[in-house]
Order: structure tokens, then C-alpha cells, then sequence
């Protein structure tokens, strides 16, 4: 990890260069401010399985970390990054722009917008409709009621807004092809809202509980739907992050799916 101080705003901006999926790509990410990727964006990149040529769309990407652990894991996706900050979108910038990342950046771009656009000013955007084969997001999912960041940037990409999954799914609903998959993680909590976002737009809704150890409570959902489909829900097997009690090593199938060794396969 290489840490150095670049003027990104107004001031100096500490920012580090972190290897992901074991050296396969990095990420220019910011210090003190803003958001920092880890395990959700790995597991989040993990639900597209498709070794078909696929446009990915990543909503609200920051600096990038699951559209591009997808790119580094398929070689025939091409990965959209649609961020509205434009301090996360520069970061996304550069992190294509680093040498390490020269294999797959071709395949990868940045769109600096709203995901709640719609309409024309979506399409203007450079999101038309019927244009993605898979969506994948990490929505904000603090509470506006938790304790508050005073860092502006970071509280940003944490809080959640009203009505946030449906218009970030409404979105998702436009852009993908029918077919094509959404894959999003959140908190457990949230999990009414997102079925009842996906409503008639989604269908085949997989879920799947992540908790931390045997007998603890799920921290996190991964959940994947198919656009335009009947199919009824299910609850799939939970994912212990580790599988032993006092283990702080991650259980194989987690480590396989964070150093992008393996895909997460749908069941149907």
C-alpha cells in the first residue's frame, strides 16, 4: 500500500494506492475522508457470474471497487461506473489510469451523475434504457437517525435517503436489459423495502443472509433478482463469514469470493 498527498479539492488530500483480489487490481482510494472499500464491494462484485461479453453497470461505484473486482474477474465485462460525487469519480479515474490496471481499464469508464435520474436527463447521462446485462449497487444504508460523520463526503455514501431503494431500483429496472440481473448487499433491516422496490420490475429474488460467526446475528443481505421474472423468492443458505467460533480467519468460500477466485452462482 502506497500512501501520498495529491490536491484533489481544496487542499491536500492524503489518498493510498490498496491491492484487491490478491495484487489482480488496485484502487486509488481516499485517507480521512470519504469512502473506503473493503469486503462488502468484494462480495457485492462476487453475484455477476456470466462469462458472456456483458455491459455492468455499478450505481453509486465511489471509487470503483466492485465494478472493477468485476472487470478483473471477467474478462468480457465491460464495466460502467456511475458515481455523483465528482472528488469519489476523480478517485475512480485514477485508479484506471494506474499501470497495474492497464489489462482491463479499456473495458471500464466513469459516468459522473445522479443514480436517481430519469428520463431524458438519465439517457443524457449516458444511461439509456435496455443498455445493461447486469446492475450491481451498494446502496447507503446508514439511518439518518445514526450519529452523524462530520465528514461531508463520507456521510454521503453512508445515509440513507427516503425512498432510496426505490428510486435506485427503479433506476436499475430502466437501464438493464429483461433478463438481466440486479445484485445489490445491504443491511438485513432493508430487506422489506427491497422487495417491495424490485416489486413488479424484478422477480427471482435470491437472498442470502451473511453473518459473522455460528450463532450470530446476519450483519449483511446479498440479494439478486431478474428483470421481468415470476419466479417465487428464496432464502438461500446462510454465508458465515467465518466458520469457526473463535476463528479470525475467513471461511473458504469467503476468502474464494473476496479475492475474486470464484462468483457467487445464482440458483436458478
Amino acid at each position: 500500500m502506497v500512501t501520498r498527498l495529491e490536491p484533489l479539492v481544496d487542499k491536500p488530500l492524503a489518498e493510498t494506492v490498496d491491492a484487491f483480489h490478491r495484487g489482480r487490481f488496485h484502487l486509488v482510494q481516499p485517507v480521512g475522508r470519504g469512502h473506503r472499500a473493503g469486503m462488502d464491494a468484494m462480495l457485492l462484485a462476487s453475484l455477476v457470474v456470466d462469462d458472456r461479453p456483458i455491459r455492468v453497470a455499478d450505481l453509486g461505484a465511489g471509487a470503483g471497487a466492485a465494478g472493477l473486482a468485476v472487470a478483473t474477474r471477467l474478462p468480457d465485462a465491460a464495466v460502467v461506473l456511475v458515481e455523483r460525487s465528482s472528488d469519489m469519480a476523480a478517485f475512480a479515474r485514477k485508479s484506471l489510469a494506474l499501470p497495474e490496471n492497464a489489462k482491463f481499464a479499456q473495458r471500464a469508464e466513469v459516468i459522473e451523475a445522479d443514480v436517481t435520474l430519469t428520463g431524458k436527463a438519465r439517457f443524457a447521462a449516458g444511461l439509456p434504457d435496455d443498455s445493461f446485462h447486469h446492475v450491481i449497487m451498494n446502496p447507503p444504508f446508514n439511518d439518518p437517525g445514526d450519529r452523524k460523520t462530520p465528514d461531508a463526503l463520507k456521510a454521503e455514501a453512508h445515509a440513507m435517503t427516503e425512498n432510496l431503494f426505490e428510486s435506485w431500483i427503479r433506476t436499475a429496472g430502466a437501464i438493464v436489459m429483461p433478463g438481466g440481473q440486479l445484485s445489490l448487499i445491504a443491511r438485513p433491516q432493508s430487506i422489506a423495502e427491497i422487495i417491495a422496490a424490485c416489486g413488479r420490475r424484478f422477480g427471482g429474488l435470491e437472498i442470502t443472509a451473511i453473518h459473522p460467526r455460528p450463532g450470530e446475528n446476519a450483519t449483511r443481505i446479498l440479494v439478486t433478482a431478474i428483470k421481468g421474472s415470476r419466479a417465487k423468492l428464496q432464502l438461500r443458505a446462510p454465508l458465515l463469514m467465518h466458520d469457526r467460533v473463535e476463528s479470525h480467519a475467513f471461511a473458504p468460500l469467503v476468502d474464494d469470493l473476496n479475492n475474486g477466485r470464484v462468483g457467487y452462482r445464482r440458483l436458478r
